[in-house]
């Protein structure tokens, strides 16, 4: 007689309760001397994604020469979009810092009907197509606006746009930290006398400070390279609501391409030092968190 035993499913399965164990996993399931060829192949599809578009497009740039480079980026209406994209965009990002904050705090913090429905709909964004969301701008503060406010064709309009497209950077940079905020630290400063705004502002806030910067850098750099949602609400007025990739697009149609890699250059270089400047700032600011702590 054979006696068929069932294998028990805890006794095979590896116990991940340490902190350390989920490396560890990974580490045997991938195996530890490996890690030349992993960093090869990680490396390499680097190289073909992002590397290899970057440099085709410096390339193209330099093509026509620094003179033409210049002409590009120094023109009239280039300054102009520079100027339109770059000043609505901080604009953006500061507001979005703001109630990007608040409506993590919330979605932590507080329980309330339809909470899980509220923190679906702020990664709506990441998959709305930027033109339908464009189109659903215009319908809401077009010429004909159910609600009496006409935003089309304004900076205001253009900054709305903007500001739904780039919100859930802040908020998911910002919510996991928030949650693992050791709450013991904000009940013994409490405890000893610390108003509320004291806790925030001395507790809580130098915790989050990295995670809000690497959100606001995050929407930042989105928010200077948008194009779909503020084509049919901004109008691409020049000077006014025209961004500096809708001007690419002009440049595009009139074929000048030196043009067009001149513009995304400046545009990359920017969104560069303003990422790697957060970054910069976050890591310090966790250094001296850490060191304190």
């Amino acid at each position: 007689m054979t006696v068929t035993t069932t294998p028990n499913p805890e006794a095979i399965r590896p116990e991940l309760d340490e902190p350390g164990d989920t490396a560890q996993l990974v580490a045997r399931t991938f195996g530890r001397g490996n890690s030349s060829l992993r960093v090869g192949v990680a490396t390499v599809w680097l190289s073909l994604i992002v590397l290899l578009p970057l440099a085709a497009i410096a390339w193209q740039a330099a093509g026509g020469g620094w003179q033409a480079f210049t002409e590009a980026v120094t023109s009239r209406a280039a300054l102009a979009s520079f100027e339109v994209t770059l000043s609505i965009s901080a604009e953006v990002t500061v507001l979005n810092l703001l109630f990007g904050l608040l409506i993590a705090w919330v979605l932590v913090c507080d329980d309330f009907p339809g909470k899980r429905l509220v923190n679906a709909i702020i990664d709506l964004p990441f998959a709305l197509p930027t033109i339908v969301a464009s189109l659903v701008m215009l319908a809401l503060y077009g010429k004909n606006s159910p609600v009496g406010l006409h935003l089309q064709h304004t900076p205001w309009g253009v900054a709305v746009a903007l500001a739904f497209v780039t919100l859930p950077f802040v908020v998911r940079a910002v919510q996991p930290v928030l949650m693992e905020i050791d709450r013991e630290t904000e009940e013994a400063a409490a405890s000893l006398g610390a108003s509320g705004p004291k806790v925030f502002t001395s507790v809580v806030l130098p915790s989050l400070l990295p995670a809000l910067l690497s959100g606001a850098g995050l929407a930042f750099s989105r928010a200077i390279g948008e194009f779909g949602s503020v084509v049919l609400i901004g109008g691409a007025v020049p000077g006014k609501t025209e961004v500096s990739s809708q001007w690419i697009r002009t440049l595009i149609e009139n074929d000048d391409r030196t043009g067009v890699a001149a513009i995304s250059i400046v545009l990359l270089l920017i969104s560069f030092v303003v990422l790697f400047t957060l970054c910069l700032i976050g890591a310090r600011a966790a250094r001296h968190e850490e060191g304190s702590s």
